[in-house]
């Protein structure tokens, strides 16, 4: 599930915890590391990025080394599996296959992805599996405080609001249509039973759901979207291709309303590109809910669910089907997210553990609507 994941605006305004790996020692050991790859590679200002995400981590520095051509420069930007002692959002975080994927789509599609440098799974050297990555430039649109408050994205025009709606589904769409084979992307296959893709990601997202409930409190919420599914079940599957999982703006960077680069691939999968779909359009729903209930106008324009089926269809000639169901999918696949920090917050103090589980979903409100049947109608 930052770039990064959706829980970065799990508190709307107040950023969870994320992690508590002490900065310049895992920049000793990273230099470390390079070292023994690049001759004289040293490395400077590390940061971490504040405004997306707590799902993996994501450093930030500047790499310089030597070589007999002379002296070099680059910004990369390193992912790492985050700190045990920070309570993870995801019970496991497979950075090879992060890498893999990565590496994939940038091989076999236009999409900008981001030069992917090395990959070390050993987590030895600095405590933690992790790859590197070249840095790139741009805008992202913000998670804390989250897009629709108020930033480059809200107040552009909307002109230009469109345009970067419309690149996005169309990068979404060269993902889909990268040329891959099923060994290509076997890699990427979930190991719950199923008869078909979608019948594995459902099922992986119900032992997600598990283990993050694992303590008692579960949500009856939860469960009853987990029923809707079974009931509203798509007739046609479609096609399986590479979904990339956290699929959002706010994984894209932008310049001039343009992508650059596609990041954060942690929960990329094989499946229907209708989940990718509906995760983009429900995340920016979340988002810009959380504006509407603050009292500000919001996006309400912005990746309308028929705009964006519509733009998807004329790049792949291929309608979305079902979007009744991937939406709601989607909603819920976040809900359980959102559980999970909410614990998370708990263990930090941050907040106090609510009477009714229910309370954890920060859009409870959202999914109840969505089970009646009531929320699109609003849009």
């Amino acid at each position: 599930m930052s770039g990064s994941s959706p829980d970065g605006a799990a508190a709307g305004t107040t950023r969870p915890r994320t992690s508590t790996r002490p900065r310049q020692e895992l920049g000793r050991r990273l230099e470390a590391w390079l070292g023994r790859r690049l001759s004289g590679a040293r490395l400077s200002g590390l940061e971490v990025p504040e405004s997306n995400g707590m799902s993996s981590e994501t450093v930030l520095f500047d790499l310089s080394w030597r070589d007999q051509a002379g002296e070099h420069q680059k910004g990369c930007a390193a992912r790492l599996s985050p700190d045990p002692e920070a309570a993870p959002v995801f019970p496991v975080y497979d950075l090879s296959k992060q890498f893999r994927v990565m590496r994939l789509v940038a091989e076999r599609s236009p999409v900008p992805v981001p030069d992917t440098l090395w990959d070390e799974p050993d987590p030895a050297p600095v405590g933690t599996p992790f790859f590197v990555m070249e840095r790139v430039e741009g805008d992202v649109p913000p998670d804390v405080m989250p897009y629709p408050f108020g930033s480059w994205l809200s107040e552009a025009a909307p002109t230009d609001q469109r345009r970067l709606q419309d690149a996005a589904v169309r990068t979404l769409a060269a993902i889909h249509d990268a040329e891959v084979s099923a060994d290509d992307v076997s890699f990427l296959e979930l190991d719950e039973r199923g008869d078909s893709a979608l019948r594995r990601h459902v099922a992986h997202s119900a032992s997600y759901y598990e283990w993050v409930v694992s303590d008692g409190a579960r949500s009856p919420l939860i469960e009853r979207a987990f029923a809707w599914l079974e009931e509203h079940w798509p007739a046609h599957e479609g096609g399986t291709r590479i979904s990339w999982g956290d699929a959002r703006i706010g994984n894209m960077m932008f310049r001039h309303f343009e992508p650059v680069a596609v990041l954060d691939w942690e929960m990329a999968a094989t499946g229907p590109v209708e989940i990718d779909l509906g995760w983009m359009v429900y995340l920016h729903r979340f988002l810009d809910d959380i504006a509407v209930e603050a009292g500000l106008p919001g996006m309400p324009a912005f990746m309308r669910r028929d705009d964006v089926a519509d733009t998807y269809e004329k790049a792949r000639g291929r309608a979305p089907r079902d979007l009744d169901f991937y939406c709601l999918y989607a909603a819920l696949r976040h809900a359980v997210v959102m559980s999970r920090v909410a614990r998370r917050q708990v263990l930090f103090g941050e907040i106090s553990m609510p009477e009714d589980p229910d309370d954890m979903i920060m859009h409870r409100a959202s999914l109840e609507q969505m089970l009646e049947g009531s929320y699109w109608r609003r849009f």
